[in-house]
């Protein structure tokens, strides 16, 4: 998913608006969208762990 994120934010650079925005901006923007990405899995994970104890 981060590898997608990643991904996405290059081909930002090269093509799309991205490329128009601060490198600041990118950069935090990248930041915050891999922080909520992770606290997303993180929290599937510990969801799925829990309804599989509970079954």
């Amino acid at each position: 998913m981060l590898f997608l994120v990643a991904a996405l934010l290059l081909l930002g650079l090269v093509m799309g608006t991205v490329a128009h925005a601060p490198l600041t901006f990118t950069v935090v923007a990248a930041v915050v969208i891999a922080g909520w990405l992770g606290i997303f899995a993180l929290r599937e994970r510990h969801g799925r762990r829990r309804a599989a104890r509970t079954n």
